[in-house]
């Protein structure tokens, strides 16, 4: 469990609930959903270069091939950092 009270025991469900929706409606956000941030860590993490094994295991997903089902779209950022890679590599080894 992600959320612990101060003496390290779990938070009701509904706690954290509560929190979340406060927290997104002082934001503004209110048609964000607590799961919603879940996807934006996986794809971050993924964009930010974490290996898929990682990713898999962070999420607690029994594979990495169901990981990469679910949050392996290719973003416009992940297709910059490819070119980019793909450049580099072509000018060092054309001197």
């Amino acid at each position: 469990m992600v959320f612990t009270n101060e003496l390290g025991g779990h938070y009701a469900h509904c706690t954290v609930y509560n929190h979340f929706k406060k927290i997104v409606k002082e934001l503004g956000m209110e048609q964000e959903r607590f799961h919603d941030m879940r996807h934006s860590y996986a794809v971050v993490s993924i964009e930010s270069g974490d290996d898929i094994k990682t990713v898999q295991n962070n999420l607690g997903h029994a594979t990495a091939a169901f990981t990469l089902d679910v949050y392996g779209h290719v973003s416009q950022k992940m297709k910059q950092q490819s070119a980019d890679r793909m450049e580099s590599f072509i000018q060092k080894i054309s001197g």
